[in-house]
């Protein structure tokens, strides 16, 4: 029925990372090779952030992410990729599914053929690209001037930034690239707002796609606040940052949960609200409502 309800659609293009884009993609996972998620890859916390500081890599933890998010579940090869290590020795905290990913791209000619090897393995039709295939570090500008690395510490500054950027500068991958190019929606995931959604916007031919595309493009804020500087943003504040970061206005719409106000005001954008929540997790969106607010809104304008 989902699937009928999109039927306009032939290319439908997901951005950002971490666990928000993992659940609009196992959403949407029945439009199979219709859809596309673009992922972050400046994450340098974690499992992640260890094999970054070892080697000279992209982050794979938000690839992996999306990829669990879309596997068919219960199954052995799930379990695992999932697997982390425990115990008093270096693997400890490692989790196997990015080691594997590291692993594949040592083999492989490019990050994105690692990628698609274990999308084929998990039998995952839809395609999960990285933003770049460079390794780069998300960078933030203080009120003072000063500046901070790193996803972990731009998570934990005290005070929100008031410019970000990457460094080094990459180039976006030339599949992300063309996905939007063909796109006819573009949905911008939930997620820490700084360090999950803003930086494949950073990549200028990213931002400049988006800013030429006719795609109606939507916004899924968050359900909850975290502690990360991007959570004092309102609404209104995120909006504007995402329009200034592609010198462009170009949400249509918004979708977020029901009872939520902030007292945001946006001209000439429509606000969604649905009951989005899951019965499992009250930070996390279910999978079904948040399939059927997409198609809502997407049938309205």
């Amino acid at each position: 029925m989902l699937n009928q309800r999109l039927a306009s659609y032939e290319n439908i293009v997901a951005i950002g990372g971490g666990h928000g884009l993992g659940r609009v993609l196992a959403s949407l996972s029945f439009l199979g090779e219709r859809l596309t998620g673009i992922v972050a890859t400046t994450d340098n916390g974690g499992s992640t952030g260890r094999i970054r500081q070892d080697q000279s890599t992209i982050a794979w933890g938000d690839l992996r992410n999306c990829l669990s998010h879309l596997a068919t579940r219960p199954s052995l090869a799930t379990s695992v990729f999932d697997h982390r290590f425990t115990g008093d020795n270096e693997l400890n905290g490692h989790n196997l599914g990015n080691l594997v990913l590291h692993a594949l791209d040592q083999l492989c000619v490019r990050p994105l053929d690692a990628v698609n090897l274990v999308r084929n393995m998990l039998k995952i039709n839809t395609r999960i690209i990285p933003m770049s295939e460079a390794s780069t570090h998300l960078c933030a500008l203080t009120i003072e001037g000063n500046k901070v690395i790193g996803e972990l510490n731009v998570d934990d500054m005290h005070e929100a930034p008031v410019a970000l950027h990457l460094e080094p500068a990459v180039t976006a991958t030339t599949e992300a690239i063309h996905a939007i190019e063909q796109a006819d929606l573009i949905i911008v995931s939930p997620g820490s707002f700084l360090t999950s959604i803003l930086p494949p916007l950073l990549i200028p031919e990213l931002a400049n796609k988006i800013k030429s595309s006719s795609a109606k493009v939507i916004f899924i804020d968050n359900l909850t606040s975290d502690n990360s500087a991007g959570s004092r943003f309102n609404l209104s504040a995120k909006i504007n940052w995402i329009h200034q970061v592609l010198g462009q206005n170009v949400v249509t719409d918004v979708i977020r949960q029901t009872g939520i106000d902030d007292g945001s005001e946006l001209n000439s954008i429509h606000i969604h609200h649905f009951d989005l929540v899951s019965s499992h997790h009250r930070g996390l969106h279910d999978k079904i409502a948040l399939g059927d607010a997409i198609c809502q809104v997407t049938r309205e304008n």
